[in-house]
């Protein structure tokens, strides 16, 4: 009867961590990643040395659930990671990944060599080992605190932190081997390294296309897409991790194939994937508390913070900083995006494998992966959002966005049905915008359902469902927030050919001969931005009226305020010098106008 109260007791222990770990997403976006440090604690009370007492040093159950752990982040990295994002920041994001790994890895290996009285392999393993940035760390931190980063810089610390763990995990399985084999030459690690990158890319993608067939074309019961998907995940693992293979590549490749194609419950999917990398995440760190040895962190935690500072301070900016300096990004751009290399789950994961094969000194590694974890989400975590406000890299939220309601529709993979909830400031209330690619389906108004031409006009308080692509339905959460004010352009920016973004088309067309679609000479250019990009604006968006380009140059309120104008370069699609002197005095005349000058 023992043995079964056992069992009982820790079905009740793990029941309750998984319902804390469910309740915790509730303060997630509250405290950040910080809060993950509390399941870090709970699991060094659970553990030998706490009041708990479960000795706990199953190193292969920790390998193990570390894998599936990482293996689910790496895979929602990739489902959420777009296609045209990767193309804009390939190039640096890559350099990062590969290179800034090993540079890390490099300059942290003399400190630690020194600090912690290791030979110069055991060094860069240490090093190795808490190279790489964890993405759902990151990211959770970006979120919770309400930061909209330049898209240019999210995008390169997106695509980073997916794609720098395949490099960091080969690195240090490298490493391990070279320790416990001795001797290997460098073409035998440039061999195995191509090997497991070709054929980890080959198995990533060609999963992803089977995981989308299946997906489209196999009638699962309603519920099942989400566990299909995610299991399909780890099949694509373990059969690149059995065929020697980058296992951790191929999954995040199958994510991008799976999230970038047009698939069945695409939505279902992607919030099933969100609470299973949340848990993983927390699985990882009570891990990590119930491994701790306090008594034996004690002797080393003094090398381990020196270790830890210099990474933070010195490795991972030089890495940074030579590993962008060939592209254009400006220093404040690079300072953050060294400031955020946050570490967690990954360098988790990775200390356990010196541990599993038996290396002399193992702990030492395990250790100093915890107090960079801890030192890590603590410094760097509590001092991001300042960070990006100070550095200029981000603009606070002025919302966290309305409850879109997403629905998929049987039969077909270009539509779904997304909802909202109608603010009495809301764009697409005050202003009657709605982006061009989106349609008015229903809206429900004291319990009862009316198509929109029943229910015009629309009402603070309906819920209104439209159809949308589902790649798209994020992109429609600006026209459903309340208005920020707008910010007035300054005056100096304007010239020639940039405009303030309240002039209208019929104003633009009046001065410059283009043509405007029937029923839209009343539209700001502002409003033609919103209806017509399937994104909220950035600066150097792009949308084409008639023979002219309109470049966003300037954002206020998170619309439009200043326009840019490309002219056609044709001689024969320009206009005449006369109209263009024309545009010129009318266009003043609007803007003092709208300035009231």
């Amino acid at each position: 009867m023992g043995s079964l109260d056992t069992v009982s007791i820790a079905i009740l222990l793990g029941a309750v961590l998984v319902m804390a770990g469910i309740l915790s997403s509730l303060l997630a976006l509250r405290f950040g990643a910080p809060l993950l440090l509390v399941f870090l604690v709970l699991g060094m009370l659970a553990g030998e040395a706490g009041p708990g007492g479960l000795k706990f040093d199953d190193l292969s159950t920790t390998y193990l659930v570390g894998s599936v752990a990482l293996a689910l982040i790496l895979f929602d990295g990739g489902l959420r990671t777009r296609f045209s994002t990767i193309k804009a920041v390939l190039a640096p994001s890559m350099g990062l990944a590969t290179v800034g790994v090993l540079l890390t890895a490099l300059i942290t290996a003399p400190v630690a060599y020194y600090a912690l009285d290791l030979n110069w392999t055991e060094a860069l393993l240490a090093g190795a080992v808490i190279a790489s940035t964890d993405a759902a760390a990151v990211f959770l931190l970006v979120h919770s605190q309400g930061l909209r980063l330049r898209p240019r810089v999210g995008a390169t610390l997106e695509v980073e932190s997916g794609t720098n763990d395949p490099f960091a995990v080969f690195l240090t399985l490298m490493l391990v081997g070279l320790i416990t084999r001795g001797e290997s030459s460098t073409w035998y690690v440039v061999v195995e390294f191509l090997w497991e990158a070709l054929l980890g890319t080959a198995i990533g993608v060609i999963g992803g296309r089977m995981v989308v067939m299946a997906l489209n074309r196999v009638a699962l019961p309603q519920g099942l897409h989400a566990p299909f998907v995610a299991t399909a995940a780890l099949v694509v693992f373990g059969a690149a991790q059995i065929s020697h293979a980058s296992g951790f590549l191929a999954v995040y490749l199958a994510g991008m194939i799976i999230g970038n194609q047009p698939t069945r419950a695409h939505n279902s999917v992607v919030a099933f994937l969100d609470a299973a990398t949340w848990l993983a995440q927390i699985v990882m760190f009570v891990l990590l508390g119930l491994l701790v040895s306090p008594q034996r962190l004690m002797s080393s935690i003094g090398p381990a913070v020196v270790v830890a500072l210099a990474l933070m301070l010195v490795a991972r900016p030089v890495a940074v900083f030579l590993c962008l300096a060939p592209f254009r990004f400006n220093w404040r751009e690079r300072l953050f995006i060294a400031w955020v290399g946050l570490r967690g789950a990954v360098a988790i994961f990775l200390a356990s494998i010196p541990m599993l094969v038996g290396l002399p000194k193992a702990y030492l590694y395990f250790d100093v992966a915890f107090v960079v974890v801890i030192i890590s989400l603590l410094l760097q975590g509590w001092t991001l959002g300042p960070a990006a406000r100070k550095l200029h890299v981000a603009l606070q939220r002025t919302d966290r966005g309305p409850r879109r309601i997403e629905l998929d529709l049987p039969g077909q993979l270009e539509k779904q049905l997304v909802g909202y909830p109608v603010r009495a400031k809301s764009l697409y209330l005050k202003r009657g915008l709605i982006p061009s690619w989106s349609k008015p389906t229903l809206v429900i108004r004291d319990e009862r359902i009316l198509t929109p031409e029943e229910a015009e006009p629309v009402a603070p308080g309906d819920y209104l469902y439209l159809l949308a692509p589902p790649e798209k339905a994020e992109a429609l959460d600006r026209f459903f927030v309340d208005m920020p004010p707008s910010t007035a352009p300054d005056p100096h920016l304007l010239g020639d050919f940039i405009v303030p973004g309240e002039t209208t088309l019929g104003d633009l067309a009046a001065a410059y001969g283009v043509n405007v679609p029937t029923g839209e000479e009343a539209l700001t250019l502002a409003d033609y931005f919103d209806i017509h990009l399937d994104r909220a604006p950035t600066v150097g968006a792009e949308v084409k009226l008639d023979t002219i380009v309109l470049v966003a140059r300037s954002l206020g309120g998170g619309r439009v305020n200043v326009v840019g104008l490309r002219l056609p370069e044709d001689e024969d699609d320009a206009p005449p010098p006369t109209r263009v002197q024309k545009a010129r005095r009318k266009l003043s005349k609007v803007w003092s106008q709208l300035s009231g000058v």
